[in-house]
């Protein structure tokens, strides 16, 4: 499932930080990777060449890197802004997955997230790996490194129930086949909605979704998931997401990126984008099947 990925460069250190701990997505089954530089020149064809040129050393070096840890790599410069190209990128060579780097809580003004990764996620037809990273001050100098050594070690799954989060569970299967053996299945009841009218029937609803979530948890027990712990907190989705993974320890947060209704796919403040924005952990967002999907 995750065979072929993309992954956006803007060939900043924090990029070189991301390309550098791939080596774990092999155990995801990936094998080839698609480096992605934009020049995000779009009507500038005089320029082209030259930043081409330029970006050419770099872009070797990140390749070589990748290729150190086993990939088959192809390189990939494109003269459209970074959002689109990534996106096209992806849609042309039939890609499994989409990765990115971000700063975790708070964006790096030289990484591919922002206002990239946003409309990266918007236009998404692919799952897109944000791999978080945490900014090193220490000794005069600002370093980054990655938010979690192993994605697989504590694999959080927060589900609302939609037909994205059932294609979110779908990969979360294959996390499991590939070695993560402790998830965390959540589903968040959310108090908002439930406290003007509906309160009196909170022990109907947490009946009927600790069954949906014993019924996962005993496929992901038929997958190789050893430990597998069930929680639904009351209360704002976003704050008790973010809450559990950092009080449980989450090295990876897998959601899908459309809650209950399609409004909630476009707009900035659905959860799964603010939690991608706040999370200090890195995200696996699964976006639902849209036409031209593949």
């Amino acid at each position: 499932m995750f065979t072929k990925i993309v992954i956006g460069t803007d060939l900043s250190e924090a990029s070189d930080c991301v390309i550098g701990c791939l080596h774990e997505l092999k155990s995801w089954g990936a094998s080839e990777i698609i480096l992605t530089y934009a020049l995000g020149i779009r009507h500038l064809d005089s320029l082209k060449y030259e930043l081409a040129r330029q970006a050419e050393p770099k872009l070797q070096e990140q390749k070589k890197l990748l290729e150190d840890q086993g990939y088959k790599v192809a390189i990939r410069i494109e003269p459209d802004t970074p959002a689109f190209e990534i996106n096209r990128v992806a849609r042309e060579t039939n890609a499994s997955m989409i990765v990115i780097g971000a700063q975790g809580a708070t964006l790096a003004r030289d990484l591919l997230l922002g206002s990239v990764a946003t409309e990266v996620l918007y236009q998404a037809h692919h799952p897109v790996l944000v791999a978080k990273l945490l900014i090193d001050a220490t000794k005069d100098q600002v370093r980054c490194k990655m938010a979690c050594s192993d994605f697989r070690t504590h694999v959080m799954f927060a589900t609302d129930f939609s037909d994205t989060a059932e294609r979110a569970f779908s990969y979360l299967e294959k996390i499991v086949e590939g070695g993560g053996h402790r998830i965390s299945l959540v589903h968040v009841q959310d108090r908002p909605h439930i406290d003007p009218y509906l309160r009196n029937r909170l022990d109907e609803f947490n009946q009927i979704d600790q069954e949906r979530m014993e019924r996962m948890q005993i496929r992901l027990k038929e997958l190789g998931a050893r430990d597998i712990r069930i929680a639904i907190p009351y209360g704002h989705p976003v704050e008790e997401i973010l809450s559990y993974a950092h009080n449980e320890g989450a090295t990876l947060i897998v959601m899908g990126t459309m809650g209950r209704t399609a409004l909630a796919s476009v707009l900035l403040g659905s959860v799964s984008y603010r939690v991608t924005r706040l999370s200090k952990v890195s995200m696996l967002l699964v976006p639902p099947v849209r036409l031209g999907s593949l």
